[in-house]
């Protein structure tokens, strides 16, 4: 389901153009998942690279963006954007299952989150038959992309090489005949992204063409700069109870990349 290397750079780059920037924010949306500027209630599971709090081999990156995330909220309006705590910041490699869907699964099936456990552990087994050898994959911030829910930045792989592997990856979980039997399967391409925030208040007197320059002179601050890169060595199986923090014993799966 995902696209080849150079189709996904290209849809990238043009979701940080002022263009689509100008077509996203027509369309966007309160999020669901914050009330009153905090969290709701969102279980679920994910496959992401470790949070940044826990991640040191990123953590020039995170701070940088970090940084980045503090500016960009003094130049929203103070209702629009909810931020979410730079701590949680990750890249989702899969995403699993969440909300209504995990609800009705657990009070279906008791055992479920063992068996969604000893899935994604035989697909990272199945991945590192696939590509023994391991070496990070480096993934580079692009810039500012809009979502119907969400703000965030894209990122893209530093070559074809370091697309493979995650595809790899996404392709031994989505494929696993287990995993599908639980009811998990793809739902979305991959849209490489570090979310900041999701949206909340949205004023009836928007300015959406005033919001679009302020995106676009915003981008700005990584031209002609050395590339911001998040370096992945390792994917986890993570769980949520909302979109502030994700969580994991010391025994769920975990694969090197």
């Amino acid at each position: 389901m995902d696209e080849t290397y150079q189709v996904y750079v290209n849809r990238m780059a043009r979701m940080t153009l002022p263009s689509t920037y100008q077509t996203q924010l027509q369309n966007i949306q309160k999020s669901p998942k914050f009330r009153d500027g905090k969290a709701v209630p969102f279980p679920g599971y994910s496959a992401i690279t470790p949070p940044a709090e826990e991640d040191s081999d990123n953590s020039d990156f995170y701070k940088d963006l970090e940084i980045a995330q503090e500016e960009l909220l003094k130049q929203l309006d103070s209702k629009l954007v909810v931020a979410v705590p730079p701590s949680s910041f990750h890249l989702t490699v899969a995403d699993l299952i969440w909300n209504d869907a995990y609800k009705n699964s657990i009070a279906e099936n008791l055992d479920f989150d063992r068996q969604l456990q000893a899935c994604i552990r035989e697909s990272f087994e199945n991945y590192k038959k696939i590509i023994p050898q391991n070496s990070p994959s480096q993934w580079q911030l692009m810039g500012l992309i809009i979502f119907p829910r969400a703000i965030a930045v894209g990122l893209v792989p530093r070559n074809e090489i370091d697309y493979e592997k995650i595809l790899r990856l996404r392709r031994s979980i989505y494929q696993n005949s287990n995993l599908i039997a639980l009811g998990i399967e793809q739902q979305y391409y991959l849209t490489g992204h570090i979310t900041l925030g999701y949206f909340d208040e949205i004023a009836a007197d928007l300015d959406r063409d005033r919001l679009v320059e302020r995106l676009s002179n915003f981008n700005d601050r990584w031209l002609g700069t050395e590339p911001q890169i998040l370096t992945i060595r390792q994917v986890q199986l993570r769980k949520f109870w909302d979109m502030t923090a994700y969580k994991r014993e010391l025994d769920w799966p975990v694969v090197e990349i």
